[in-house]
């Protein structure tokens, strides 16, 4: 079996951190340098798109829907988000690392179907938290894929996210019955009780990370 070769490389602001992306055959993954596993895979990504589809579903008969994927990864959010949605909505992607960006734009773009060339997606580089706080009532459904979960991974600061003052950062930013939506790779009931404890009812959802409902199991949060 032919073996992954390493194609880019990109540092994560702030963290002194840096993404490594491989590459196998038409395959990619993109990994923490110096940590083993990976963080994700082009042959991975049920969740991911069962993540847009949760969230957009809820509001896709909205006219002018406005939403915001907090995460690019690989592109298959944005990617399921825009399959969701109206041709008059608007898919905001707040993306930490830019070399992520480039990635979407260059070897990695096809995985997903290139969906950042879509006239519906804009990009905002930088910390999605700091865009939640600029747009209070901005989005009628806001998905939350950062690092691993409520746990901060590729930086402590993104721990702050998932806070109950990130939460409400989170919650301010939406529209009138609009849905939250956070990304996890296990369950976390300290999480569940944190969304709970700024106002927000809740709904998990198990999915997997195959498509064909295989694969690791995978958590998804619907607060309303």
């Amino acid at each position: 079996m032919a073996k992954f070769e390493e194609i880019g490389t990109a540092s994560i602001p702030g963290s002194g951190g840096e993404l490594r992306l491989l590459q196998r055959n038409d395959e990619f993954s993109i990994r923490i340098a110096g940590k083993t596993g990976e963080l994700m895979n082009t042959r991975l990504h049920g969740s991911e798109d069962a993540l847009a589809e949760l969230a957009c579903e809820r509001v896709a008969d909205r006219s002018g829907a406005r939403v915001l994927v907090g995460g690019l990864g690989m592109g298959f959010t944005l990617a399921a988000a825009l399959k969701t949605l109206g041709e008059d909505a608007e898919v905001v992607v707040a993306e930490l690392v830019p070399g992520v960006v480039e990635w979407n734009h260059g070897p990695l773009g096809d995985a997903a179907g290139r969906p950042l060339e879509d006239p519906r997606s804009r990009v905002s580089l930088g910390d999605v938290g700091e865009l939640l706080r600029r747009e209070p009532g901005g989005f009628d459904a806001i998905m939350l894929d950062v690092d691993n979960g409520p746990e901060g991974l590729t930086q402590r600061e993104n721990d702050w996210l998932y806070s109950p003052r990130g939460l409400a950062a989170a919650q301010q930013a939406l529209r009138p019955d609009g849905v939250l939506a956070v990304w996890s790779a296990g369950p976390d009931p300290a999480f569940t009780e944190r969304l709970r404890r700024v106002g927000l009812l809740v709904e998990e959802v198990t999915v997997r990370a195959h498509r064909a409902g295989k694969g690791a199991k995978h958590r998804i949060w619907l607060a309303y």
